[in-house]
């Protein structure tokens, strides 16, 4: 069993079955998401005798770095970690002035086969269990020495497609327990699975969702996006739009700059029209050019334009700064070269 994934009240009972007084339960759970201990020979106010029948019985998960890489111009810090199985994730750490935010993976590859997306390349392995997306935020606070107070869900996969794990991974991170971060401070990204995103407005978590748009209609979204073959923009936005209604959180649209695949004038004025009735914010996002495919990065003015298009629309607009374009920061870039490396 996976001690790290248990809610406080699920390992309250794993205690009591051992017959321990129930106040161990507390420390154990203090010490994994508090202290962020990585063995249970680090937990020196449990007897010893419980400790070796914790090991026997409780795996204690931690991920191992295997790359850190530093960014010159930013500060921004991009991780590999390697689970228990031997296979490889990414995470990263990125400093503002507001505070540190850490953005991590929920799968191990992904099978949304978004066209301009490393990530994707070579599919989905497996889901992360609860404790391995935990794990990417405590070991990087205990490497940096320094708070993490917000948390996006938007590395490499789909995190509605790991539900059940997303949602645990989020109750424990915001448990007052734990590291107590708010849920408002936890975004999650979505390529958009209309269900999943009517699933996740009825459990009453204030988080932020976001939805990995992409495109002002579904024409150009199925070129880039498989995903939109099997669930209409219509459907989607509509979904979203419940999220709002459901949990009065403001809709975030994400939406990578191609050139000359969904960054023109006509495009803008048709995603302002799209989007003229939502209370929302857009992020326009300078796509990461990659290797294996054949898309290039929007031209700085071109994306101005685009900018200034939704604003007289009175749409709230944002170019997303770029960090750690120097250390391969982009979702799935370090991973990929890392497993090639590999396979030499």
């Amino acid at each position: 069993m996976d001690i790290k994934s248990l809610y406080i009240h699920e390992l309250k009972n794993e205690i009591k079955k051992l017959k321990q007084p129930e106040f161990r339960a507390k420390q154990i759970y203090d010490w994994i998401h508090r202290k962020l201990v990585e063995s249970y020979d680090e937990m020196p106010n449990l007897p010893k005798e419980l400790r070796n029948t914790l090991k026997e019985n409780y795996e204690l998960r931690a991920l191992k770095v295997v790359q850190q890489l530093t960014s010159k111009k930013d500060g921004t810090v991009k991780f590999l970690f390697a689970l228990s199985d031997g296979r490889v994730i990414e995470s990263v750490l990125m400093k503002y002035h507001h505070g540190n935010s850490v953005c991590i993976s929920s799968q191990v590859g992904c099978r949304m086969g978004c066209s301009f997306c490393a990530s994707t390349i070579g599919g989905k392995e497996r889901d992360l269990i609860a404790s391995e997306m935990l794990d990417q935020i405590y070991r990087i606070q205990a490497l940096s020495g320094e708070r993490v107070s917000n948390v996006v869900v938007m590395g490499t996969g789909e995190p509605l497609d790991n539900y059940d794990n997303l949602l645990r991974f989020i109750r424990i991170l915001s448990n007052e327990d734990g590291l107590n971060i708010s849920a408002r401070n936890i975004t999650v990204s979505t390529c958009g699975i209309p269900d999943k995103m009517r699933q996740l407005a009825e459990e009453e978590l204030p988080i932020t969702l976001a939805l990995s748009l992409h495109a002002p209609n579904n024409e150009i979204r199925k070129k880039i996006m498989p995903i939109a073959r099997q669930y209409d923009l219509p459907d989607v936005m509509d979904a979203f739009a419940y999220y709002y209604k459901k949990t009065g959180r403001r809709l975030t649209f994400e939406y990578s700059m191609i050139e000359d695949v969904n960054d023109g004038e006509d495009q803008a004025r048709e995603l302002a029209k799209l989007l003229k009735t939502y209370i929302c914010h857009v992020n326009l996002i300078p796509v990461n050019p990659i290797k294996e495919r054949n898309y290039v990065k929007s031209d700085i003015h071109k994306i101005q334009k685009f900018k200034n298009i939704l604003e007289k629309n009175r749409i709230n607009v944002t170019i997303r700064r770029e960090m750690g374009s120097d250390i391969n920061a982009a979702c799935g870039q370090l991973r990929k070269s890392y497993i090639d490396q590999s396979s030499i």
